[in-house]
């Protein structure tokens, strides 16, 4: 490419038809124009085409502008033109900032824009990411000093936008390693399905709200975990082994975990779940959505009957952020490949383990920690966060013949 002669940016936009493109670049071909950048989006069938671009001479520039009027007219479209030097490449955006809202209104991605602004980041790119179940946009972002201090920085900065203005804000790098995930562990409880299993076998016991109010103070951080779950269990004894089956078949996933599941096992994403709960209760659930990892409690039983107590290893706080390594380790990944995604207290050392921790639904201990909390009910929302689109997740699903929108309350 020449680096001599008169730079341009020529903006084309109008009614988006398919030979827009093709017409605008003929022109340019004819006098042999060098294209320095090209970018193209359409919105709801509005196309906006910019093209920064070298003519050879001053004369010829103004014979390109001018046949390049003529067709846009032709076309429909508007042309505006400007005359500029060509600024030096800055260089790949260094984060992605995704922006959920149940709507994102105007003000604020306003108040996203301008904490943004505050700090120094320049916003790159914008594109939709999703339409449903919640609304999403991804901004890609470029900080001042472009250094991993930004990380801390960008999120401190933004994350009291969430609670201001009914929207969810992550942060994560851009670029290679943002595409690089290989391995995503979900907690079960209140995260992949809906309620808490131990509640729902205590009730069978008449013991569901004392159940409940340990399991608490447990996901609240007051109370030890192990502690919590010997405790709760201890209330099961007596119960017939038939509960679990019964347990099971009536779990509810929460609304998106099959989309989720779905879509990371497309992309060659392997998938696993560490649960506080029962592997009695959950192995089913594990084989239906072909989940390549399982670790939970697990009920002793005697003679058909629960004894009250778990027997083996208890799952807790530090055996989740074990099993992730493990899975990681197995699989030949790094940490930094690995996402968690859980809601109590007794996730929170899973998800500071995992390269990218996501809260999702969290109580406050989780939310302190984790690099990004979701706070809308629906899972598919962690696909958003990981840069996937709605339109991709839904050609794929059409493709398939699993594609439907269910109508939200």
């Amino acid at each position: 490419m020449s680096t001599t002669g008169t730079p341009a940016l020529l903006t084309v936009t109008g009614p988006d038809r398919p030979g827009v493109t093709a017409s605008v670049m003929s022109v340019l071909a004819t006098h042999h124009v060098d294209l320095v950048d090209v970018e193209q989006v359409v919105i709801n069938g509005h196309l906006s085409l910019g093209l920064m671009i070298r003519v050879e001479a001053d004369s010829r520039a103004v014979t390109v502008v001018r046949e390049l009027t003529d067709r846009t007219t032709e076309l429909g479209m508007q042309l505006e033109v400007q005359f500029d030097d060509i600024a030096a490449p800055g260089g790949p955006s260094t984060h992605a900032v995704v922006v959920l809202g149940s709507p994102v209104t105007a003000s604020a991605f306003s108040a996203v824009s301008g904490t943004l602004a505050s700090i120094g980041a320049n916003i790159d790119t914008i594109r939709g990411i999703a339409d449903y179940p919640v609304t999403g946009l991804e901004l890609h972002v470029s900080t001042a000093a472009r250094d991993a201090v930004d990380d801390a920085r960008l999120r401190e900065v933004l994350a009291p936008l969430s609670e201001l203005h009914a929207v969810d804000v992550s942060v994560d790098h851009a670029g290679l390693a943002r595409r690089s995930k290989r391995l995503v562990v979900f907690d079960v409880d209140s995260t992949l399905v809906q309620g808490e299993v131990i509640e729902m076998l205590a009730a069978h016991a008449g013991k569901e709200a004392e159940v409940r109010a340990v399991t608490e103070r447990a996901m609240r951080g007051e109370l030890d975990f192990a502690q919590s779950l010997h405790e709760r269990v201890a209330t099961l004894e007596g119960l017939p082994a038939s509960i679990l089956d019964e347990v099971a078949a009536n779990i509810v996933l929460t609304p998106g975990a099959r989309t989720t599941i779905r879509t990371l096992r497309r992309l060659g994403i392997r998938c696993g779940v560490v649960s506080g709960g029962f592997i009695q209760v959950i192995s089913g659930l594990v084989d239906e959505l072909g989940l390549d990892f399982a670790r939970a409690n697990t009920l002793e039983i005697v003679d058909g009957t629960l004894t009250g107590r778990v027997i083996g290893e208890v799952v807790d706080r530090e055996a989740k952020s074990a099993y992730l390594r493990e899975f990681a380790d197995e699989l030949g990944v790094s940490l930094s490949q690995t996402v968690a995604v859980g809601d109590g207290a007794n996730d929170i050392d899973m998800l500071t383990t995992a390269g990218l921790g996501i809260a999702f639904c969290a109580k406050p201990a989780l939310r302190e920690v984790a690099d990004t909390s979701l706070s809308k009910p629906f899972l598919d929302a962690v696909l958003f966060v990981l840069g996937i689109t709605r339109d991709e997740i839904e050609a794929a699903d059409t493709a398939a013949g699993t594609y439907r929108r269910v109508p939200l309350e």
